[in-house]
């Protein structure tokens, strides 16, 4: 790990303004990411700046029909939530089954989705419920804000405060993970809303998370595992590596939507 000096901001004001004395500097939630790409000399920020201990970015709120969760909001808070498992239960389950126990003791949801990684959980769930992402200078509707693989639409300087989710009338989440990283190699995040059928994939897309049209028209019609069982999405934009090919993800996405219904 090359040389970096760490802060510890109190504030959101106070984080705003580390970053703005330093020369190259990185916001840390929970550290997931950001510390093993340093340990492996891939990033070298010249500060790091903790927002694990601002209070305005923590917790779990029931609004007038949303849910709002802070940033840095652990996965294993959110997977407990009592008001999480009543609003929206697809999330809670969601979040219980990222990465193992440690991920989740330290993992934050804020920082999940500033990384985008294509193969991450939470991005299915903003995409599929609608969700808003709250900052420190603006609002940006979930397809708004992720912009591609491990690419958003935050500024260097931008800090991710909360996420506003409305409630679901159904939510469901299921997905075939990665044996060994519990990454999803497809993930599928059905929502029942007042808009309508919402259907969200990760894991499978090579351009990150993406919406399939076709399955929500159907579960607006027939919510039910039937109605999607011989949907099917083209294999040409998917990701295809050592761990599973475009065509074998396309399947995975047809079986794991299939579940997700199930499950509501």
């Amino acid at each position: 790990m090359y040389d970096t000096t760490y802060h510890r901001a109190g504030s959101l004001q106070d984080a705003e303004a580390k970053f703005a004395a330093a020369e190259d500097a990185k916001f840390l939630a929970g550290g997931q990411t950001l510390l093993p790409t340093m340990k492996q000399r891939l990033a070298a920020p010249s500060d790091v700046i903790d927002l694990g201990k601002v209070p305005d970015l923590s917790g779990i709120s029931e609004g007038d029909g949303s849910l709002v969760i802070g940033a840095v909001t652990t996965h294993y808070e959110v997977a407990s939530s009592d008001v999480v498992k009543r609003l929206i239960p697809g999330l809670a389950a969601l979040a219980a089954g990222i990465g193992d126990p440690a991920v989740r003791y330290r993992g934050t949801i804020g920082g999940s989705i500033s990384n985008n990684d294509p193969a991450a959980d939470y991005p299915a769930a903003l995409v599929a419920l609608g969700a808003t992402i709250n900052t420190n200078k603006r609002s940006l509707s979930a397809e708004d804000f992720f912009e591609g693989m491990f690419m958003t639409a935050l500024e260097e300087d931008e800090i991710v405060t909360n996420v506003s989710f409305p409630v679901a009338e159904k939510s469901a989440y299921a997905k075939y993970p990665n044996p060994a990283s519990r990454y999803a190699m497809a993930g599928v995040f059905v929502a029942k809303t007042s808009a309508g059928s919402r259907v969200a994939v990760t894991g499978a897309g090579s351009d990150g998370v993406f919406r399939v049209s076709e399955m929500e028209s159907a579960l607006d019609a027939n919510w039910s595992p039937e109605a999607v069982a011989g949907i099917s999405v083209p294999a040409d934009d998917l990701l295809s590596d050592i761990h599973g090919s475009a065509d074998y993800r396309a399947n995975l996405v047809t079986v794991m939507a299939k579940r997700a219904v199930a499950a509501t």
